[in-house]
């Protein structure tokens, strides 16, 4: 079997190994793949491994050989999945890996925004605190998470997690989803979207990205929030509408929002949210630690195993 994997990079910039791929075929990886490439690159390939490069039915009619679609991340809206079903090639993706990445990434956003630690110790780096006439001090308002309410929209595995956590932290924790379960109910109390919104301290979005959940935080959703409200986003980035959140933020309706993703990315420099000085933006990472992206690739090549069983599994177009 020849196997392509097509932008490889961001999985794999040296700290993994390919290992197990190669031991299913002929591999060949490419960090990094330009849309006019695509078929090239493809060749005479029989399995196709993608991140974030796009497959769409022009490749798959110029490539009839290829038999197998992976995808290194949970997302696959990159792939045209019904023109690779009427082609009957699976499309495989990931979608446990990172659960616990981005819970602690959810958290590491929420506590910056709480205690401001880089900010800190850049003061203290730059001699503030040296030149300080009392023994500490402190540039923000620093905040206790214990006793205030978050609010989860999307309450799966990842929700779950970051539910856990914020347990712990001593807060209340309020879920949105539309399929209740017994674990979540451990957890959380269900509620309301309008009731989550209303209540909610802190308002945390690990939903997908569906019609109906695309800008679900918008202009009219921020008005029935707190004053003061934060919001964190390690989900997807059109679930926030950035114009209507940088509108909150600079009339601090919104005390302080954190994004690890946005709406295009990577970000564009005319991004409302980047002229916003109470936002935090990272460059969607909390996927990335290696023990994550290990579970990754253990993964993407336990599916093609199963292909080539004649048992795929965690197919996402099989019912089209």
């Amino acid at each position: 079997m020849k196997i392509v994997v097509l932008d490889g990079y961001t999985e794999n910039p040296g700290d993994l190994s390919w290992g197990g791929f190669e031991k299913l075929g002929n591999l060949t990886v490419y960090d990094r793949t330009a849309k006019e490439d695509v078929v090239a690159r493809i060749g005479d390939a029989d399995a196709v491994i993608v991140n974030k490069t796009p497959l769409d039915a022009a490749a798959f009619d110029a490539c009839p050989q290829i038999k197998y679609v992976g995808v290194l991340a949970t997302g696959y809206n990159v792939v045209d999945v019904k023109a690779a079903a009427e082609k009957n090639i699976p499309v495989c993706n990931i979608p446990t890996y990172g659960t616990t990445a981005v819970a602690q990434m959810t958290f590491a956003l929420l506590l910056e925004i709480c205690h401001h630690v880089a900010e800190h110790s850049d003061a203290v780096k730059k001699g503030e605190w040296s030149n300080n006439a009392d023994w500490c001090f402190w540039k923000y308002p620093l905040m206790e998470l214990a006793g205030k309410k978050m609010g989860i929209i999307g309450f799966g595995r990842i929700g779950q997690a970051v539910g856990k956590l914020a347990k712990a932290f001593g807060m209340q924790v309020l879920a949105y989803d539309a399929y209740q379960n017994e674990s979540g109910k451990e957890i959380a109390d269900y509620v309301t979207l309008d009731e989550l919104l209303k209540e909610s301290d802190v308002i945390s979005l690990h939903c997908p990205l569906f019609p109906e959940t695309e800008g679900i935080i918008n202009e009219d959703s921020i008005s029935k929030m707190k004053d003061g409200v934060i919001i964190i986003n390690t989900s997807r980035g059109p679930l926030i509408k950035e114009a209507d959140l940088a509108k909150a933020l600079r009339e601090k309706k919104v005390y302080a929002a954190a994004c690890d993703v946005v709406s295009t990315e990577p970000i564009q420099p005319d991004n409302p949210l980047l002229g916003c000085y109470n936002s935090i933006l990272t460059p969607h990472i909390s996927w990335a630690p290696k023990e994550s992206r290990q579970r990754l690739m253990d993964i993407a090549v336990s599916n093609l195993e199963a292909f080539l069983a004649g048992n795929p599994v965690n197919v996402v177009n099989k019912n089209l």
